[in-house]
């Protein structure tokens, strides 16, 4: 088989697995672990995975628009949101920043749900303001056009001046031991300063994201104090919760 082939075969059988194993590699492409190892740590070189000890990860899901992740997967993010809801508080000033199950959360608020809500994206601030009894609080910046968010020093500075009861955080990539992780460096920063400002933080995870991590560090796994996550993952949960996060899991 020709190396081409083979590494496009284990880009393959790694997005399908997340994870793979050198020895395993080697049996089912039938040549050597050193071979199977050049391969990672070429792919690796090449920014298409990361490797480990004993073979190599996914650096999580492909980078996409917001546009195009709106449709995706609605099930299994109304799943999250309604675990979600109940541990929101009424009267409280939440920080809900971007992503589509963040924008499915505000959109799934009861009609009456009286709060603040800040925020750096465009879409939910449209669903927000449609809430007689939120007020609404835009942060300035400089709109990321992937993420649709708002980012930058104006976003970082405007952070500085507030006090956030509950942080509703969407989550990219969370790892145990490399934490909270996202493709952009100007959007690590502004979560980290969002997470940094807050009391307390909430994030939803569906199964695909955790156990992966991208290039820039948003913060520690420790800093996330409750997880709602569709998965099944009981060693990976485990690994979590040693971090003392507190792990509501959605049923499917």
């Amino acid at each position: 088989m020709l190396k081409r082939e083979r590494q496009r075969l284990i880009l393959e059988e790694l997005s399908v697995k997340k994870k793979v194993l050198a020895a395993d590699l080697s049996k089912q492409f039938h040549c050597s672990e050193d071979t199977i190892r050049r391969d990672l740590r070429e792919l690796d070189q090449q920014g298409l995975l990361r490797r480990i000890h004993s073979g190599a990860i996914s650096l999580g899901p492909a980078v996409t628009t917001f546009e195009q992740r709106l449709g995706v997967n609605t099930d299994q993010k109304q799943s999250l949101v309604q675990k979600t809801l109940p541990l929101l508080t009424e009267d409280s000033i939440l920080l809900i920043d971007g992503g589509t199950t963040n924008l499915e959360l505000v959109k799934a608020l009861p009609e009456d749900f009286a709060a603040t809500i800040i925020t750096n994206s465009p879409y939910i601030t449209i669903e927000a303001i449609k809430r007689k009894n939120i007020e609404t609080i835009v942060l300035g910046g400089i709109m990321a056009k992937r993420a649709a968010v708002s980012l930058g020093v104006e976003a970082l500075e405007a952070l500085d001046t507030l006090r956030i009861d509950t942080y509703v955080m969407g989550i990219y990539n969370l790892d145990p031991e490399k934490g909270m992780t996202v493709h952009s460096q100007q959007e690590s920063q502004v979560k980290r300063k969002m997470t940094e400002v807050s009391d307390e933080v909430i994030g939803m995870a569906s199964a695909d994201k955790l156990g992966v991590y991208s290039n820039y560090i948003c913060c520690a796994a420790e800093a996330i104090n409750v997880l709602v996550t569709d998965s099944k993952d009981n060693a990976m949960l485990e690994k979590l919760e040693k971090k003392q996060i507190s792990i509501e899991r959605v049923r499917r």
